[in-house]
């Protein structure tokens, strides 16, 4: 005897038979009850989900000897013979091989003849979209009105193909593929009746790897009965359809999460030593990472005896939502890649990788920090003044050790260099500057000390003439010892902050009198805090004293970690030290701000605003919109200036606001499509960047009122319409071209023009 592959043996002959195809069985059967035939079907859908199975039961409803049923009896000539294949008015036709215009026409003639045994003759095309634009030309006429005897059933894996003018004389039925609970069940009822021994996890095995076809899926279940000897086991499927073992990807994951590089290789290993598929390996990868993102999102949905529950449930705790994400994209996209790799083996392993690379917070931390206190190892030319006779120590400031660049050595230039002595009437010029030095060149990381740096002052300062330093580029300060420390602090403070864009030079003052010394620049230890010198009485022109303002003599300068006030709507103000553009108000002849030390003498100012630990933050040029504050009136302008585009603004745009709960915004839209897709991901972070705050967006369907922005929009529309058209009656020149000629205004002609305003 012949054997029989279960594909056909197992074949559905009824309706209720049929596995995954409810929505056409209903229609079918309705039809076939209430006797509402039309002449020609058109089945679609990929291969093996019951194409050719739905053409034989309805050509067996419609010959069956009981009459036409949707309940066929099987049993009679017509249905046995259809069964069979041997049924002369059923006729089943390959356009794949007959796809000619000669075919087609031959078979349209013998359409005009009445049945011999049926009551109707049944034309089944299989593969329709491989018949050429002559042949489907020529069959038009008959398919859009054919004899009453005869019915056409078409069926496609690829309807794009087809004409729109045949698409059109057609009811089109669209076949799903079959889902993977649907395969099993039916797998399951087979190999009963086949009594072959069959484990759960092994078909579900088979309809994973069956794609939604149910004749690959009984395939599949033919080669796995004689592979495993009539015993369907898992492990037996599992070889023989060459997949991967899900705890694998679990140990993979796990490592992924840990920060593991060698339990990732370990893994890629143990696949390429049993011989597995690099590309099935991310493929199930991606499958196993959507379902731990279903599980993170709505736990509890996997079904208990999926023998990777507690694995699942295990690693959605532990992965972040962020990391799985990350995961999923790597891993699909990785595998598109593995062609272009030079093996699969170092494809796979550059993805794992990757995914190590971009998920850095899991594995342990490898950034090199420089050292707490570096000693610069070249001296660098300074030049140093006398300082006058020190007094007490005075209490220092803390000390702030920050990394800057310090120029390359270069020759030291040891010419004297000459003081200009303070002036000692209050009215006169401030202290000079000192000598300029070498222009800074290529830098290195220098950890320095920050001495007491005096308040700034904004008048510019006269530089007298320094014959000894000819080398020296006259448009540079030079720096004394005490200056080079501070201006290399300044310029390394805040490198984000536009205030510390240029260092200013804090120059160190000598008593009249002083002879000049130049030396080379000791190593400097970042844990040694120098006392603060004091240095000469200093006069502040008015001007510059109602700009600069007083300062602690212990105390940092004011624009290190100084607030800048807000106004209650969350302005800019310009503090005192600033310009109105937001600068120093220096001179721009100036590339650093002059500093000075404050005299000794001068009364005590005013307490220093207390300072913060770390780096100031960045400044708010202005103030985040709150979330408490918005209304469902202001929704439609904040709606219509969101920085949207496509599916996401018009989200927004036919939106109505609905109120907020905790950290969630609930929007209401009638438009279902607008509610289910992914743009509503895209508007949710425009909000919360809009709002300064992480927010959840939720959105309802349902019957929305005027309060939207494309209301408020039609509105105004209608609005200038009506102007214009107001206008345009109103004219004078209008209304004598009626009065003087019978002219009258057509209909729906104006059209109102939008300001540039508007249309911006």
């Amino acid at each position: 005897m012949t054997y029989l592959v279960l594909a056909r043996k197992w074949r559905p002959r009824s309706f209720d038979t049929l596995v995954g195809q409810d929505h056409v069985v209903r229609a079918l059967t309705h039809a076939l009850d209430t006797q509402r035939l039309h002449h020609a079907w058109l089945f679609t859908g990929t291969r093996g989900v019951g194409k050719t199975t739905l053409s034989r039961i309805l050509a067996k409803s419609l010959n069956c000897e009981t009459g036409i049923t949707s309940k066929p009896c099987g049993v009679c000539r017509a249905c046995t013979e259809i069964d069979a294949g041997r049924f002369v008015d059923y006729l089943e036709l390959d356009a794949a091989s007959n796809r000619g215009v000669e075919e087609m026409t031959q078979l349209l003639e013998q359409a005009v003849y009445a049945p011999g045994a049926g009551r109707f003759k049944v034309y089944m095309i299989d593969e329709v979209h491989m018949l050429t634009g002559h042949a489907f030309n020529a069959m038009l006429k008959t398919l859009e009105e054919p004899p009453p005897h005869v019915k056409f059933i078409l069926a496609t894996t690829d309807p794009q193909k087809i004409p729109v003018t045949v698409l059109s004389r057609c009811l089109q039925f669209n076949l799903k593929q079959m889902p993977a609970d649907s395969i099993v069940g039916h797998l399951q009822a087979v190999l009963g009746e086949e009594q072959v021994g069959f484990e759960v996890p092994a078909l579900r095995l088979i309809g994973q790897a069956a794609s939604g076809s149910m004749r690959d899926a009984l395939s599949l279940t033919d080669q796995a009965i004689a592979y495993s000897a009539g015993n369907l086991t898992e492990d037996a499927v599992r070889g023989m359809l060459g997949t991967i073992d899900q705890r694998h990807l679990v140990r993979l994951l796990d490592a992924l999460s840990t920060g593991d590089a060698k339990g990732v290789l370990a893994v890629a290993d143990e696949l390429a030593t049993r011989g597995l598929s690099y590309a099935g390996a991310l493929a199930d990868l991606a499958v196993l990472l959507s379902r731990v993102a279903i599980e993170q999102r709505v736990s509890g949905v996997m079904p208990a005896e999926d023998p990777l529950a507690a694995d699942i449930a295990r690693l959605a705790q532990t992965l972040h939502p962020d990391a799985v994400q990350l995961f999923y994209s790597v891993a699909v996209h990785s595998r598109g890649e593995l062609t272009l790799a030079p093996d699969e083996y170092a494809g796979f392993i550059m993805a794992c990788l990757r995914m190590l690379a971009l998920n850095g917070d899991a594995g342990p931390q490898t950034a090199i920090e420089a050292p707490a206190t570096p000693a610069r190892q070249t001296a660098e030319p300074a030049v140093a003044t006398a300082q006058p006779p020190q007094a007490a120590p005075v209490a220092a400031a803390p000390v702030v050790e920050r990394v800057v660049p310090v120029a390359q050595p270069v020759a030291p230039a040891p010419a004297p260099v000459a003081t200009a002595p303070a002036p000692s009437s209050p009215a006169s010029v401030p202290q000079a500057n000192a000598a300029p030095a070498a222009a800074p060149a290529a830098v290195a990381p220098t950890a320095v000390a920050t001495p007491p740096v005096a308040a700034p002052v904004a008048a510019p300062v006269a530089t007298p003439a320094q014959p000894a330093a000819a080398s020296v580029p006259p448009w540079e300060d030079a720096p004394t010892a005490a200056g080079s420390a501070q201006a290399a602090v300044d310029a390394a403070a805040q490198p984000s902050s536009p205030m510390n864009t240029a260092a200013p030079s804090v120059p160190a003052t000598a008593s009249p009198g002083a002879a000049p010394a130049v030396a080379d620049a000791p190593a400097t230890d970042a844990s040694a805090t120098p006392a603060p010198a004091k240095s000469a009485p200093l006069a502040v022109t008015p001007a510059a004293a109602a700009v600069a303002p007083a300062a602690d003599d212990d105390g940092p300068p004011s624009w290190v970690d100084e607030e800048i006030p807000f106004e209650a709507e969350g302005g800019f103000v310009p503090d005192a030290g600033f310009a109105s553009d937001g600068g120093f108000t220096s001179d721009p002849d100036d590339d650093f701000e002059t500093l000075a030390s404050a005299p000794s003498a001068a009364p005590a100012p005013p307490a220093a605003p207390a300072r913060r630990e770390g780096p100031a933050p960045a400044r708010k040029r202005q103030s985040r919109a709150r979330l408490a504050d918005m209304t469902s009136a202001a929704w439609p302008e904040l709606a219509a200036r969101l920085p949207v585009t496509g599916l996401a603004a018009e989200l927004a745009r036919q939106s109505e606001w609905a109120g907020v709960q905790g950290d969630a915004i609930i929007l209401r839209v009638a438009v279902k499509t607008l509610a289910e897709s992914e743009s509503r991901v895209r508007l949710q972070t425009v909000l919360c960047e809009h709002f300064g705050q992480g927010i959840r967006l939720d959105v309802d369907v349902g019957a929305v009122g005027e309060a939207t922005a494309h209301a408020v929009a039609q509105a105004e529309r209608a609005a200038r319409q009506q102007a214009a058209e107001d206008a345009v009656a109103v004219d004078p020149f209008v209304q004598a071209l009626v009065a003087d000629f019978g002219a009258h205004v057509v209909a729906g002609s104006i059209r109102h023009v939008d300001s540039p305003s508007a249309a911006a």
